[in-house]
């Protein structure tokens, strides 16, 4: 039987590890083949609290996409960088021939009081998880809308992209733009049958949320935070009792709103939350 994603290419940024990595196994089992980017060093605003992904990380993900006997181009760049994002788009799609679905995963996380955020984290926080984004879109919209075949893009946001919540003023304000991105870019790509959504997670069992500056986060004052005594903290976000989702959860979405099961779901922010949204 033919998968979801049988004959579709898929765009995925922050792909060396975590949801990335995860969102590129679950559409290449379905069919689909892979053009990979990822930053593949550090950014020194986030180090304190955990490192981001490596290029063997990225090499990785490609050995396993390619285990699945689909084709990946897997390539180093910074979403912040729209040139070097434009290079490995422009190579992906060269060698594997169309694009059908994209998603802009990238992202960082760092926290503290909004007034008392440095400039750089404000910058770098913007600069991935809002123009990373838009950068992300840009580079691939002129051949989605010159393929003709339609098409699906989406954004990874948050519950933060739906609510306020303390000490990560500058995340919430950059998931809160890209919804404003997306409703404009589903009316803008309407006419030519591309969809546009964002999908919003509560914490996601990655080494995004499984570091010292989120427990410290949810157990403020603590010299020594640890997971177990954040626990408390990470179970009063949901409603339902979990303390966070898993990967799999979230590429459960991406799959539904890249296949074609959501042709008509455009313009939509999908909580996938635990009820954190309604809590």
């Amino acid at each position: 039987m033919a998968g979801r994603m049988e004959g579709k290419v898929a765009f995925i940024t922050g792909a060396a590890r975590g949801q990335g990595r995860n969102h590129a196994l679950r559409l290449a089992k379905e069919g689909a083949d892979i053009i990979a980017v990822d930053i593949c060093e550090d950014i020194d605003t986030v180090t304190p609290f955990y490192s981001l992904a490596t290029r063997e990380e990225l090499e990785e993900t490609a050995r396993m996409v390619e285990a699945l006997d689909r084709r990946i181009v897997a390539r180093k760049a910074d979403v912040r960088d729209v040139d070097a994002l434009q290079a490995v788009f422009d190579e992906g799609l060269a060698e594997l021939g169309r694009i059908d679905t994209v998603v802009a995963n990238a992202g960082i996380a760092t926290y503290g009081r909004a007034w008392e955020l440095s400039n750089e984290q404000w910058k770098d926080m913007i600069d991935v998880n809002l123009t990373g984004v838009h950068h992300t879109a840009k580079v691939a919209i002129p051949a989605l809308i010159e393929a003709g075949n339609g098409g699906s893009i989406m954004f990874t946001s948050s519950i933060g992209g739906l609510k306020g919540i303390q000490h990560v003023g500058h995340y919430v304000a950059a998931k809160h733009g890209i919804v404003g991105l997306m409703r404009t870019l589903a009316n803008e790509l309407g006419p030519y049958r591309i969809r546009v959504n964002t999908i919003h997670p509560t914490n996601v069992d990655t080494i995004m949320i499984q570091n010292p500056g989120t427990y410290a986060m949810f157990s403020p004052g603590d010299p020594e935070p640890s997971q177990e005594k954040a626990m408390p903290g990470f179970m009063s976000l949901n409603t339902l009792p979990v303390p966070w989702v898993t990967a799999d959860d979230i590429s459960n979405a991406v799959l539904f709103l890249a296949s074609d099961a959501s042709r008509y779901v455009t313009g939509v922010t999908l909580p996938v939350d635990a009820g954190a949204f309604v809590k």
